[in-house]
């Protein structure tokens, strides 16, 4: 049974949704987002990345630098940019991208949900990463960006959203990217009521992206409860924000990898231990896509740093696992050459491994091995299928196992928690 229930949203006023909505936290560069905080001034970038107010030199972790975050979330509130809904509400999310489209339920799930099971993780977390958005999560005392949920289609639910939007939308606009957001309201409190009942019926959600926030959230509901005397489990805290989709709503996107050192290897070494598990073919295609499941690309750099060489590799069947994660290329990745030849024995905190999402496409790759990377492999996407499959086992997968694109955007819904 799946508990979810309404709030009432901080968010922009109409007239500037456009201008605070921002791209999640961990889709820039430090460059990237001081560039585009400097070129958009109101955008909620700024407190979601509040080192891009200071000099580059300042620790982005430095309690000033989270103070500074709800300083100006406290200005953007007192000024009316944002402003909190008078009563609990579902909000309907739509996002279209060309010619595919999805419609999600903005919603608060319940953090005793994600801690019994009912809600189900696939990846496993980095742990600076999650230190840094609790540590965002209690200063603010408030939940800034949604965690992207999958629930198996139910076409009740798809029914009462696609009534919903009917109505006029309280958001319409495209971002800098061509992304088309919309966002409903539902006030009513009678179907309010029936979508909470409808929900009950679903046996479990699944995180999608946003492992790093619900696992957040959920460290700093429990600090809470601790310190709250009258704890009754009602709380903002114990909720957290999120947006459910159908899982026939969404698709995935490759997920790569960029490796920094070869520790220790020469070049020829590499291409030799990657020989064992793979069958590896130099290709005139660049970059190299994977065609499909079991085939990776693998970008090598010459020592000068501006030349290098695509590969295209095939795995080798005998060293395949059968289990919903041994059989996920991103796992063979991990457990078959990252760790053995590069000695990352854990992608969440090792700084020589880094992550390129699909939709900076490959160019990206070649172009970070030119900089500061020395490899890069390009992996075909993990499938929704294979997501379930994992999650429903209670396995995890490797961090950054899929990119979801188009991304939720943050700003448009904030959920505010009690403080202790």
């Amino acid at each position: 049974m799946t508990n979810i229930r309404p709030f009432r949203a901080l968010r922009p006023s109409q007239e500037s949704a456009a201008f605070v909505a921002a791209l999640p936290y961990d889709v820039y560069s430090k460059t990237e987002a001081r560039k585009y905080v400097k070129e958009h001034p109101y955008s909620f970038l700024r407190i979601d990345r509040p080192e891009t107010q200071f000099d580059e030199k300042t620790d982005m972790y430095a309690s000033i630098v989270y103070q500074k975050a709800n300083e100006t979330f406290e200005i953007m509130q007192q000024e009316g940019t944002l402003i909190e809904d008078a009563n609990p509400c579902y909000y309907i999310y739509e996002l279209t991208k060309g010619c595919h489209r999805q419609t999600g339920l903005c919603a608060c799930s319940s953090v005793e949900d994600y801690l019994a099971g009912v809600i189900k993780k696939h990846e496993k977390t980095r742990a600076k990463k999650e230190e840094d958005r609790t540590k965002h999560i209690d200063v603010l005392s408030a939940q800034t960006g949604p965690v992207l949920l999958i629930y198996r289609a139910n076409p009740a639910i798809q029914k009462i959203l696609e009534l919903e939007k009917k109505k006029s939308p309280i958001y319409d606009f495209t971002a800098d990217d061509g992304v088309v957001h919309r966002v409903w309201s539902i006030n009513n409190p009678l179907c309010v009521r029936k979508l909470t009942k409808m929900f009950e019926t679903v046996d479990h959600t699944y995180i999608a992206d946003g492992h790093h926030r619900a696992a957040s959230a959920v460290r700093v509901a429990k600090e809470r409860a601790e310190n709250n005397p009258h704890h009754m489990g009602n709380e903002e805290y114990n909720y957290f924000l999120s947006v459910l989709f159908a899982d026939s709503d969404l698709g995935i996107e490759d997920y790569n990898r960029v490796i920094k050192d070869m520790n220790g290897h020469s070049r020829d070494e590499i291409l030799e231990l990657i020989g064992e598990r793979f069958t590896v073919q130099s290709s005139a295609e660049r970059p190299v896509r994977p065609k499909e499941k079991g085939q990776m690309g693998f970008f090598l750099s010459d020592s000068d740093r501006v030349h290098g060489t695509w590969y295209r590799l095939q795995v080798k069947k005998e060293y395949t696992k059968k289990d919903p994660v041994g059989i996920l290329d991103v796992e063979y990745l991990q457990r078959e050459i990252l760790k053995p030849v590069f000695g990352i024995e854990d992608p969440r905190s090792d700084d020589r491994i880094d992550f390129v999402g699909g939709i900076r496409g490959l160019d990206e790759l070649e172009k970070r091995c030119h900089n500061d990377c020395i490899c890069a492999f390009a992996l075909y996407p993990t499938s929704m299928e294979e997501l379930l499959a994992a999650a429903d086992a209670d396995m995890l997968m490797p961090p950054k196992s899929t990119w979801f694109e188009p991304k939720l955007r943050s700003g448009l819904f904030i959920h505010k928690i009690e403080r202790f």
